[in-house]
Order: structure tokens, then C-alpha cells, then sequence
């Protein structure tokens, strides 16, 4: 047994045991025969480090790994990281500007030459500070999503999803970022609200005779318009249709079409059609005939102005930036008298998530995978329950989402990514194989081939995690035993980027789900209940919450506040409370420790004979099956709960108070065996919350046959449930509780020391004050116990039939404590009474900030409990 310091301090103890357990390789112990568990990390990028989110989604994992584990399983987390193409070429080419180098002067092959070396430096910084979380993933098998294994299984999905007719080339409208010259996901895309402007132009009919109007938020656009459209119904312009409108600056003749896109009741009824730069007019285009390859691009890669296919835009245009073309196109139609007016509105403009810029669509070829034909297995896995969602109301934007998807674009134009494996003969014949061998061969020899510039979107190839991680495409031993996986954590913010993906090509590529349960968090916000941003400066480093108060107390809090479906309001007093929490219990290991308490010898519950033994093996098998259930739920904040009021409450505040009489009479050994029964299974059911702490204490309390991370569950043992002593115990702590209460209440000094009379109490209430005498006086600061009559001012407690009264003569005084008490009440009830008629005030509700109404709901709930505890005081005084 070594000695335990007089204080507990986290950071002299989560170092040495991560690298014990690492080193050891006690995180995927060698069990073959047991029942497999398996989560798979969502990979963080390779250029991340560790956020709140993080804290939050691996301390959920790491719970329910280290519950397998110590249920004998064998249990597999799945870790690696991602490539994240956009975000990890956006690092390294700024680290490249800072040496004064460009990407585009290096090449391509040099460049990403680069990256590696910048991955193998740089790259790991996400995956220590896992470690300072204590996370205990599999990182003896390690995973990337470039490694070569992965890579292989990345370009035999590619290929065979190729030949199956699943993925294809075609030319479409993208999100094109024209800072990093590449297409993203419309998943990538922030819309933000700006002020703008809304044009009103004047379109001149072919033969003169008129104009049509329409508006628009761009007007640089007007130089590749195709058509207008107005509505089919439109009696205005039922005329009109078929007939031409020469387009300003350009001299284009286009067409002015019926299509129910344009909506009569909206400005003039007749909307301007880009088919190449809007993805509305692009359907309407389609619609109208015109075929994608036909379609009208008028800017290039970086939003400047290119020359559409007919030569029509004006040659001192042509270059310019996208927004100093709108500037100058607007003159010329001020200047020709097209400009009918300007109007100031709010613009919903989308913006590229990493680059910041503004995003446009663009007409590109570009690579998209059939996605409508892969989310039918995962609509019905999920509406079979072969997929289970937690919560269950994410099912509904799972079904609405995949019901209504479009084509994937799996393609991005960078250099850092999966090269897509397809080659072009000279004609712009393309050849898709999994080698550049193959392809020439289906090219025939002596065919000239150019391979494919496009790399693959990042997420295309994460989708692949569940089984690509194990080993697939070769059938290995961990693909056979641990696909599908059992859980996949992850925040809700991914169910389209990743999770939906995951499932559409695990059960195309594998013929099974990736995984049985899918529990989806919610978001880390601050205390006050907002979004963290680093522009309002509100974010948390989680690496300073740990050095502050150690990682089990920043474990605990993910755990006690992630209530499924909510969000997490931050609250760093949270996590100092549980910081307390853990000094309590090192406090009580010292306690158990210093009365000779250590190493329980067995599993199974001990023997007891005392009441207080017998109730707290009952209470400990309660807790068992308590926790248990909750974990089974994915219920993180009822299982924290849970442990949490056991260990402090029943264990700490009152067992080890209960026998302190007891350890040094005849039940000392009985209490010593029991008690370090106890403080074990504490240790182990804590244990997946607090690993640090938990085997610090395991091994301080004596020797034992394995690391605790490594030990095994609590079996909850219904036999050790006593059905007399728990009662029993229950009532001594109610009687204890409602005499400290009333104390309190009553401002009686903490030393004093009463009489206690007692009324109408029955033989069983009797017997019980008789056994439990010693305990009574000591912990409720009793003298006596009395059967007669108290006379003068007393408080009085209300304990199952029996009335306890507590003379107060000469301890306080009882018309000034009466003054005092009545004089709280009125001012507790007058705020309460005031903060109900605010939120009775319909105009506070709608109109005030919701947190400052959940306040005056926070306020005025506390209010009510203070007017309550009051009265009761005063009731008290009879």
C-alpha cells in the first residue's frame, strides 16, 4: 500500500499513467475469444488541434471503450486522422508564402513532397493532446487516410463505383471557392447575411417595341444571361413568350420562356436566366433545352471575367475582378438608361467556410457519384432499426436529407488529396482503373495517357473509415471480428459530411451497416448559452481546462452535461465543482487508507452483519445496476449523475461518517472488508469517467493482479439487496438531514448541542433511535433523546410517523429569529411575485433576449424555493 499525498494533484499523476497503459499496450489487450467492441475516431484533421468539440466526442467514446474493456470485451477504438485536403494545402502553402516560395513555382509532385515532410513535423499535434484527454485508442494500429493501405481501398471504391455506373463525369454547376481555385460541398458553404444592393434593369425587346424588367443581386451576371423566364400563367406576359430581348452591353438575342420558376407575385413576374452561374436557372435552362456544355461561363477560376463561347462581352471587361465588373456594368447600364433603380436589401450571400470568400457557382466537369441509388439501403437501415439513432428525432432529418439528395461532387482542383485515378487518350476518352498499368492496357499500347489532375473530396475517402481502417479491401481478421462497428460518436454537424456517407458506402462495399447504433451530440456552447467563436471570444481551450483542474474533472463535466439532444452550456465552475469531486474521493482514500481500508480480495459482496454494511453493499449493487442501464442507454449525464451522488452522498458523506464508531469495536474488521469492497467498485464503475484518478487510488490501496484499466466490471449481485437495513439507514439519514435542516434554518450554532424529545413514534421508530443512538447524537449534534413533553419554543421535524422537536430556549432568540424569518419572507415573496408578473407580460417573453428570460425564469423559481424554506422555518418555531 503506498502512502497517498495529503492533496491530489492531476498533473503528477496523467503523465505517468497514460505512458504506463501506452507502453504496456493495456488499450487493445490480446483477447481474441471475447465478445468484440468497436468505435472508429471521427479522424480529426491532420492540421487540427484539440477544440471543446473534441473534449467532448472522445471523452463520450472513451467512456464506453473503457466500459467494454473492464466487461472483459474486446475492445477496439479505431484512430487516425484525416488528410483534410483543403485545410491542410491552405496550412502548408501559407507556411510556404512565409519562406517567400509559391506553390505553383515548386510543381505539383515537390509540393506534395512538401506536405509529407510538413505531416511528418507538424502532423501530430491533434493526437498528443488525445493522449492529455486520455483517450485510449488502438494507437498501435494507427490510421491515415493517405497511408497505402487506405489509399488502395480509396481507388477500389472509386474504380468499382465507376464501372457499376455509380460514378460519373459530368459537366454541372459546383460551389466554386475562387480563393482556393477548387470545387466544395454545399456543406461547406456558410451563407451569411449582408447588406446589399437589388438591381432593377429594363431589357429591351428585339423588335423596339418595349422593355421587359427584371432584378437582380448580381448584375454582373447579366453578361452570360441565356433567357427570361416568366410564369406560364402570367397573363402579363402570355404575349411575350417565344419572342427575343436584345441583352444590354452584349447585343445577345435570348429568348423569353414560360417556366414556373418565375413566381408572378415577386417584382415584375419575369426573372433573368444564367443557366452557367445560378443553380435555379441552371434547372431552368435544362428545362428549356439547352444543354450544360451549351451553357454560357462567364468568369474563370479566380472570379474574373472570361470570355463566354460566343465572343459577346465587351473586350475592356474582360480580367476584371468579378466585383469591380459589377461596378463598371452597372455604369453602362446607368448610362443607357437600363438601370430602373436601386434598391437596398438583405443579401443571404454564401461564403467558403475556410477561405471567406464569396462562393459562386460555376459550370465545371467535374466527377459525382449516383448518391440517390446509395442512400436507399441507408434510408431503410435506418427505418428497419438496423441502424439505431440516438437521438431518435435526428431520424426525421436523416430520412429528409437522403430522400432529397443530389448528385455528390466528389472531385476538388488541389494537389493535396487522392489523385483520381483516371487517364485521358489524346481524344478525351478516359480511362478509369486502379493502376496507370491498367488503364493503358484498356487504351492499347502506344496510346499517349494523361492522368487525371482532380483530387477526390476528403470526405469521399473518410467514408470509407469503418472498414477501410480494419484492413478491407483484404478480408482480415479485425475486418471479420469488428466490422460493423458497434457505436459511432459524433455531433450532429456531420450526420451529412460523414455520417450518412458512412452508411451509403458501408453497406454498398461491405453489404452490412458500418455501425448498429448512431449517437448523435449536440454542440459545446458557452455559459450563457452561445455559439463559441473566436470573434466573440468566447472559445475554451480544453489543454488549459486540464492544466487547470486535471482531465478527469474536464471528462466528468462532458459526461454530466451531455444530455442527448442538447446542447452544452460551459460553465467552468462546472468543472471545478467536479474537480472538487475528485479531491473528495482522494480524501476519502486517504480516510479508508489511514484506518487500515485497502484492497478488496474478492468480487463478490462481502458478508455484513451491521445495518450500515449491509445497506451500503445494497446501495453499492443499486448503483451497479443504475449504471448499467444508463450506459446501455447512452445516457452520459444520468450515468455521471448517478456515480456522482453515490460516491459523494451515500459513500462519502455518510458511510464513512456512519462506521467511523464502528471501526475501532467488534465490526471494525466486518467495516474494514466491506468498505474496501466499496471504495473498489467505485473505482472500476468511475473509472471509464476518471481513469487518472481511479488508478492512481487502485494501486495506492494495495497490490494488485492487474492495472485497473484492465480489471473487471461490478457483476450487480440482486442477493446483497437487504430489504430491512436499506430502510433503516434511509431513515437514520432522513432524521440526521431534517435536524440539520431545521438547525440551519433556525441559525442555531453549528457547536450547540440539544435535547431531542420525540412524539408519537412506534415501537419500530424506537428500536431504530435505540440502535442508532450513538450515530443520532454525534452526527445531528443531539445531547439527549427523550420520550416527554418539550416545553417553550422548539422546531420541530416530520419524520415518517414520529415528530422530532428540538427545544430552543436559551440557544436563540426566538421572537428575533421569528422577526428575521418573517421579514426574509416577505422579500422573498415580493421578488418572487414581482418576476411573475414579467414573465405573465407577453411583450417581455417575445420581445426580451431568451437569456435574459430564462434568467427571470432561473430568478424566480429561486425565489419561490427561498419563500418556501422560510415558511417552513417559521412553522418550525411553532
Amino acid at each position: 500500500m503506498t502512502e497517498l499525498a495529503k492533496t491530489f494533484d492531476p498533473a503528477a499523476i496523467e503523465s505517468r499513467w497514460y505512458a504506463h497503459w501506452e507502453e504496456a499496450g493495456l488499450f487493445r489487450p490480446e483477447r481474441e475469444a471475447a465478445e468484440p467492441f468497436t468505435i472508429v475516431i471521427p479522424p480529426p484533421n491532420v492540421t487540427g488541434s484539440l477544440h471543446i468539440g473534441h473534449a467532448l466526442d472522445n471523452t463520450l467514446q472513451d467512456i464506453l471503450i473503457r466500459h467494454a474493456r473492464l466487461q472483459g470485451k474486446d475492445a477496439l477504438w479505431v484512430v487516425g486522422t484525416d488528410h483534410a485536403g483543403i485545410a491542410t494545402q491552405m496550412v502548408v502553402e501559407r507556411n510556404l508564402e512565409s519562406q517567400g516560395l509559391r506553390r505553383a513555382d515548386m510543381g505539383r509532385e515537390a509540393f506534395v513532397e512538401h506536405v509529407w515532410e510538413w505531416k511528418a513535423q507538424s502532423g501530430g499535434a491533434i493526437t498528443r493532446q488525445l493522449r492529455r484527454l486520455g483517450a485510449s485508442c488502438d494507437w498501435s494500429n494507427e490510421r491515415f487516410t493517405m497511408d497505402p493501405g487506405f489509399s488502395a481501398a480509396v481507388l477500389k471504391v472509386f474504380v468499382q463505383l465507376y464501372r457499376e455506373g455509380l460514378l460519373y463525369r459530368d459537366k454541372r454547376l459546383v460551389n466554386w471557392d475562387p480563393k482556393f481555385g477548387t470545387a466544395i460541398s454545399d456543406l461547406e458553404v456558410e451563407t451569411k447575411e449582408i447588406q446589399g444592393k437589388f438591381w432593377h434593369l429594363r431589357y429591351p425587346l428585339e423588335d423596339g417595341s418595349g422593355f421587359i424588367h427584371v432584378a437582380t443581386t448580381r448584375p454582373e451576371t447579366m453578361l452570360a444571361d441565356m433567357a427570361v423566364a416568366v410564369h406560364p400563367e402570367d397573363e402579363r406576359y402570355k404575349a411575350l413568350v417565344g419572342r427575343n430581348v436584345r441583352l444590354p452591353i452584349t447585343g445577345r438575342l435570348i429568348p423569353i420562356i414560360a417556366d414556373e420558376h418565375a413566381d408572378p407575385e415577386l417584382g415584375s413576374g419575369a426573372v433573368k436566366i444564367t443557366p452557367g452561374h445560378d443553380f435555379n436557372d441552371f434547372e431552368v435552362g435544362r428545362r428549356a433545352g439547352i444543354k450544360a456544355a451549351d451553357m454560357l461561363n462567364m468568369l474563370d477560376a479566380q472570379a474574373r471575367i472570361a470570355q463566354t463561347s460566343d465572343g459577346l462581352i465587351p473586350a475592356d471587361l474582360v480580367g476584371l475582378d468579378r466585383f469591380e465588373a459589377r461596378n463598371r456594368v452597372v455604369e453602362r447600364l446607368e448610362a443607357d438608361e437600363l438601370l430602373e433603380r436601386i434598391e437596398d436589401r438583405t443579401i443571404q450571400t454564401p461564403y467558403g467556410d475556410r477561405s471567406g470568400v464569396v462562393i459562386e457557382p460555376w459550370l465545371t466537369d467535374q466527377w459525382y457519384v449516383d448518391a440517390a441509388t446509395l442512400a436507399q439501403p441507408a434510408i431503410e437501415a435506418v427505418r428497419s432499426g438496423k441502424i439505431k439513432v440516438v437521438p431518435k428525432t435526428w431520424e426525421k432529418t436523416w430520412f429528409n436529407w437522403l430522400e432529397n439528395i443530389q448528385p455528390w461532387c466528389v472531385s476538388r482542383q488541389l494537389w493535396w488529396g487522392h489523385q483520381i485515378p483516371a487517364w485521358y487518350d489524346p481524344n478525351g476518352k478516359v480511362y478509369v482503373a486502379e493502376t496507370e498499368a491498367e488503364a493503358q492496357a484498356e487504351a492499347g499500347e502506344g496510346v499517349p495517357l494523361c492522368r487525371e489532375t482532380d483530387v477526390l473530396d476528403t470526405w469521399f475517402s473518410s467514408a470509407l473509415w469503418p472498414f477501410g481502417t480494419l484492413g478491407w479491401p483484404e478480408q482480415t481478421s479485425d475486418l471479420r471480428r469488428h466490422y460493423p462497428n458497434d457505436v459511432l460518436i459524433s455531433g450532429f454537424d456531420i450526420i451529412f459530411f460523414w455520417d450518412a456517407r458512412m452508411a451509403m458506402q458501408g453497406l454498398h462495399f461491405m453489404g452490412e451497416v458500418p455501425w448498429k447504433t448512431l449517437y448523435l451530440h449536440g454542440l459545446v456552447r458557452d455559459a450563457k448559452g452561445q455559439k463559441m467563436s473566436k470573434s466573440k471570444g468566447n472559445t475554451v481551450d480544453p489543454l488549459g481546462l486540464i492544466d487547470t483542474y486535471g482531465a478527469d474533472a474536464l471528462r466528468f463535466t462532458m459526461a454530466a452535461m451531455e444530455s442527448q439532444g442538447r446542447d452544452i452550456k460551459l460553465d467552468e465552475k462546472r468543472i471545478e465543482g467536479y474537480r472538487n469531486f475528485a479531491t473528495k474521493l482522494w480524501n476519502a482514500a486517504r480516510f479508508c487508507q489511514t484506518n487500515g481500508i485497502g484492497a478488496s480480495a474478492s468480487l463478490e459482496p462481502p458478508a455484513a452483519d451491521h445495518p450500515v454494511n449491509r445497506w451500503i453493499v445494497g446501495e453499492t449493487v443499486k448503483t451497479i445496476q443504475s449504471l448499467d442501464l444508463a450506459l446501455a442507454e447512452l445516457r452520459f449525464d444520468e450515468s455521471a449523475n448517478t456515480l456522482y451522488h453515490f460516491v459523494w452522498g451515500s459513500f462519502c458523506d455518510w458511510y464513512l461518517e456512519l462506521i467511523k464508531p464502528l471501526l475501532a469495536g467488534a465490526e471494525g474488521q466486518e467495516t474494514r472488508i466491506v468498505a474496501g469492497w466499496v471504495l473498489d467498485q467505485i473505482l472500476v464503475m468511475l473509472h471509464p469517467f476518471m481513469p487518472f484518478i481511479t488508478e492512481e487510488l487502485w494501486h495506492a490501496l494495495g497490490e494488485r493482479p492487474t492495472p485497473l484499466i484492465v480489471a473487471k466490471w461490478p457483476m450487480p449481485d440482486a442477493r446483497a439487496l437487504d430489504p430491512e437495513a436499506g430502510p433503516e439507514i434511509d431513515w437514520l439519514i432522513r432524521v440526521v438531514n431534517g435536524i440539520r435542516g431545521a438547525r440551519s434554518e433556525l441559525n442555531v450554532p453549528p457547536r450547540a448541542k440539544l435535547a431531542l424529545h420525540v412524539r408519537d413514534a412506534s415501537e419500530m421508530t424506537l428500536a431504530r433511535l435505540g440502535r442508532h443512538d450513538a450515530a443520532l447524537k454525534r452526527l445531528a449534534r443531539i445531547e439527549t433523546v427523550r420520550t416527554d413533553a418539550a416545553s417553550g419554543g422548539a422546531a420541530q421535524v416530520v419524520v415518517d410517523e414520529a415528530t422530532f422537536v428540538l427545544p430552543l430556549e436559551g440557544v436563540i432568540d426566538i421572537e428575533a429569529e421569528r422577526g428575521r424569518l418573517a421579514k426574509a419572507l416577505q422579500a422573498a415573496e415580493k421578488e418572487r411575485d414581482s418576476l411573475a408578473g414579467r414573465l405573465d407580460n407577453p411583450s417581455f417573453v417575445e420581445r426580451a433576449k431568451p437569456e435574459a428570460v430564462e434568467k427571470a425564469r432561473a430568478d424566480h423559481a429561486e425565489k419561490a424555493s427561498d419563500a418556501d424554506k422560510y415558511r417552513a422555518a417559521l412553522a418550525r418555531l411553532g
